[in-house]
């Protein structure tokens, strides 16, 4: 979700570690670096991209498991799911929910450009009212979206998931804000880490990558 534009930016990690970083993490496929540019003509801000890291740990973490049912709640313009597709070489399938319908027109144009395999599914709608309905185990659910609600996708998401399975949340240390929570969704946030770091149905690690990503794995 867009940030604080008005408030001072935290930065998690040191500006030239993250960039020494970088120049060591493998670089995006040049159909994804093409989602990126596109992305950035006809958005005004981009924030809302998991960046280069995340999308590649998703990819790694595709690999070494062998997940082929991926659920995504929150597409925005089509990069992480087309990250994941990468991973999965046409073996597996990407279901992705998005509300907003700007969203849905640049992914739905990014996934028949660059979506080689067929393997994504893009629905529409809003995930509070969808993930109740969708059917199936899934091995790995990432979550992106509304962070006022990260509680109860993650609760819908548990219950869809297989024992060893993986999900995965962006954006929990929201600009380092939830240190001393000031606004609801800082609020929302610190709560859910909360909620997750308490709950003995999983295992996790929040690592402070870019904005925050937490891990849990389904016992």
């Amino acid at each position: 979700m867009k940030k604080h534009r008005k408030k001072h930016s935290v930065q998690i990690t040191d500006p030239q570690i993250e960039e020494y970083a970088l120049n060591f993490t493998s670089e995006e496929s040049k159909e994804v670096k093409e989602v990126v540019a596109s992305s950035d003509e006809e958005l005004e801000y981009i924030d809302m991209l998991s960046g280069n890291m995340v999308g590649m740990l998703l990819k790694l973490l595709i690999s070494i498991s062998g997940a082929q049912r991926i659920l995504e709640v929150g597409t925005f313009t089509g990069y992480s799911a087309l990250m994941m597709a990468e991973a999965l070489e046409g073996r597996g399938q990407i279901k992705t929910i998005e509300m907003n319908i700007r969203y849905q027109e640049l992914a739905e144009t990014h996934f028949k450009k660059y979506d080689k395999h067929g393997v994504i599914e893009l629905i529409k709608g809003n995930a509070q009212d969808i993930l109740p309905e969708i059917e199936g185990i899934f091995d790995l659910i990432f979550i992106d979206a509304d962070k006022l609600r990260y509680e109860f996708y993650f609760e819908e998401s548990i219950n869809k998931l297989k024992n060893g399975g993986l999900i995965i949340t962006d954006n929990v240390l929201w600009n380092g804000t939830v240190l001393e929570p000031n606004d609801h969704k800082a609020e929302a946030l610190h709560a859910f880490n909360k909620k997750v770091a308490e709950d003995k149905r999983v295992e996790q690690v929040l690592l402070p990558i870019r904005d925050g990503l937490m891990i849990a794995r389904k016992l």
